[in-house]
């Protein structure tokens, strides 16, 4: 049987997401002196999702399904120190990670370019390897990239949980940071949502991230050549108030192709407004032949 038939029609429980994580191959490929985790579901156009900050592959876990079943192996790794995968040996940040993505890729999709989509602190990463190994990528696609600008972000009210004791007070802390960055509308906000990111973020081993407070993204995007376009989050925390800043940004890349920004969702989309997003994604797949 098809796996794509196996996976769940939604993602509403951690029922749901256990259900998913067991369709899946779990392949192991080398980091550092230990392992990445990735987990690959379907057949056919290789599809790589990268997971953003403090997060792991269940920042996908609603658009996995719809890329499977239009006939995409889908593989998603836990970038390195983040979920079940190993700490980088040679950083805490974006720039230290490319090695270890190329070097899974080489290994489970051998020959092949991917289609590469790269969310907030996972954009970051796409679009180093995008500029580095041309050769691997088809099209790049960013979602809620950080890093495009000089323009300080806006100061979000973020609270901290880690001298917190498990319990109530923590999840509460958790659930309002969960609003205050990922989700737009209050609604979002649901009990698997919080799940997920508290799950995320308690397993997060990449503390020092800075990168994503420079503009290195945009100095980045004039050195990549493949398709690249953006799907974001109308209103994206980050960008609240600022939205031009993105399609001007993206424009410095030689092939820029389109932006999408999808209303009532915030930084994660990609969860918040599931459906719009995947046929976003979809689109940009499908305006990118294979043979490309």
């Amino acid at each position: 049987m098809p796996v794509e038939t196996c996976l769940p029609s939604a993602i509403a429980t951690p029922a749901d997401v256990t259900a998913l994580e067991a369709a899946a191959r779990r392949v192991q490929t080398p980091c550092g002196d230990s392992t990445l985790v990735w987990r690959v579901w379907g057949e056919g156009r290789p599809v790589v999702l990268l997971h953003g900050g403090a997060g792991s592959w269940t920042h996908w876990v609603r658009n996995i399904a719809p890329l499977a079943r239009f006939g995409c192996r889908v593989c998603v790794p836990d970038l390195p120190g983040s979920g079940d995968s190993a700490p980088p040996p040679n950083g805490e940040d974006a720039d230290a990670l490319p090695p270890w993505i190329e070097q899974g890729l080489a290994l489970l999709i051998p020959g092949e370019a991917c289609d590469l989509v790269g969310f907030s602190f996972g954009a970051m990463v796409g679009a180093f390897i995008a500029a580095r190994a041309a050769e691997r990528v088809r099209q790049l696609v960013l979602v809620g990239a950080p890093a495009l600008s000089r323009e300080p972000s806006p100061r979000l009210d973020l609270r901290g949980w880690r001298a917190l004791p498990p319990g109530p007070e923590r999840q509460a802390v958790q659930r309002h940071n969960l609003r205050s960055l990922m989700l737009a509308r209050e609604e979002s906000v649901d009990a698997l949502s919080i799940a997920l990111h508290t799950a995320n973020v308690e397993r997060d081993r990449m503390t020092r991230r800075r990168l994503s407070q420079t503009d290195v993204l945009v100095r980045t995007l004039p050195r990549i050549g493949c398709p690249v376009s953006g799907i974001w989050g109308a209103d994206d925390a980050l960008y609240r108030g600022r939205t031009p800043i993105i399609g001007a940004a993206l424009a410095q890349a030689p092939a820029f192709a389109t932006l999408t920004l999808i209303p009532d969702a915030g930084h994660w989309v990609q969860y918040e407004r599931a459906t719009a997003f995947s046929e976003a994604l979809l689109a940009a797949l499908a305006a990118v032949p294979m043979q490309a």
